[in-house]
């Protein structure tokens, strides 16, 4: 389970460019949902916490909630440090074209552009049919929106990533690429025991001094959204932006690692992410359902516990 915000590692700064999902808007939890955990359990004190947006006391709430025998999977999972990974076992794991993973998708940003170029020369060989010189301008300023949205996407992709994304709500799959996406990232970060608000972590990853130890988890966490698509895609969408938000915790590590061991990292982080969700498949399916339904965070957290 998470803090008390679900931190969406699959949305990039500003210029990065995602291929596939919005930020979720986890609402923040109601006084019904406080009261609807199970018997003899008091989740005031965690609602409370997360509407003041206090990192520090959602953590004590959850300590105490799994002292008291009801937050069951919050920093359930042991340390484990990375080790070599190879492709094979990624492959062995259930990932779905293990040696593509790290390739961006396309997918999205092509079915933009070829519906822009084929819309607006369609509108402009029909404008052309126009008397007089309306059928010269028309077609010219319709033509022209082609060249604009190629050239912004050609100087700066992430102006048209708003419009690619909405765009991409028509795909079949598009929604539930994101609750499957988000929700790993969602479960891992709380079995991890990572808090991504902490102060402390703050200053080391904008200091650049991120240890092994540190890393590892932020990897798990970044490369969650990416193995929960492999394991269920035959192409992840998404990937883009993880990546991304890895290379930026590689690069404010101390000691830097090699090229090589980049690349290790990214293996482990999404072989160890994915045996995570698989072994956790029942909470991770009760989370995309809640997360699919607009569930607040405290009702997204309540339903990993019933789910255990």
């Amino acid at each position: 389970m998470a803090t008390f915000t679900m931190v969406s590692l699959s949305n990039p700064p500003s210029g990065v460019a995602h291929q596939h999902c919005p930020k979720w808007r986890l609402r923040a939890a109601s006084s019904a949902s406080a009261s609807s955990a199970a018997p003899g359990v008091d989740l005031t004190t965690l609602q409370s916490a997360i509407e003041k947006k206090d990192s520090g006391a959602v953590k004590e709430a959850l300590d105490q909630l799994k002292e008291a025998g009801w937050a069951k999977k919050w920093s359930s999972q042991p340390y484990v440090s990375r080790r070599t990974t190879s492709l094979r076992e990624l492959t062995t794991l259930g990932i779905k074209n293990a040696e593509t993973l790290a390739v961006p998708s396309v997918r999205n940003d092509a079915a933009f552009l070829f519906t822009v170029v084929g819309t607006t020369g369609f509108i402009g060989l029909l404008a052309g049919q126009l008397p007089g010189d309306w059928g010269f301008f028309v077609p010219y300023l319709v033509g022209s929106i082609s060249l604009v949205v190629l050239g912004v996407g050609s100087t700066s992709p992430g102006l048209l990533q708003a419009a690619i994304s909405s765009f991409s709500s028509f795909f079949p799959d598009y929604q539930e690429r994101i609750a499957s996406h988000e929700a790993a990232h969602f479960l891992d970060i709380g079995k991890e025991h990572v808090n991504l608000i902490d102060q402390r972590l703050e200053k080391l990853i904008y200091s650049g001094q991120l240890d092994a130890k540190e890393l590892d988890r932020l990897a798990v966490i970044a490369m969650a959204g990416l193995a929960a698509e492999g394991l269920k895609y035959d192409k992840v969408i998404g990937q883009s932006a993880d990546l991304f938000t890895l290379q930026r915790f590689i690069n404010r590590s101390k000691p830097q690692i090699s090229k090589d061991q980049q690349q290790n990292l990214t293996r482990w982080a999404v072989l160890f992410a994915g045996s995570l969700i698989k072994n956790d498949k029942a909470m991770h399916e009760a989370l995309i359902s809640a997360m699919s339904n607009k569930a607040t965070i405290l009702e997204c957290i309540e339903a990993i516990e019933k789910a255990a």
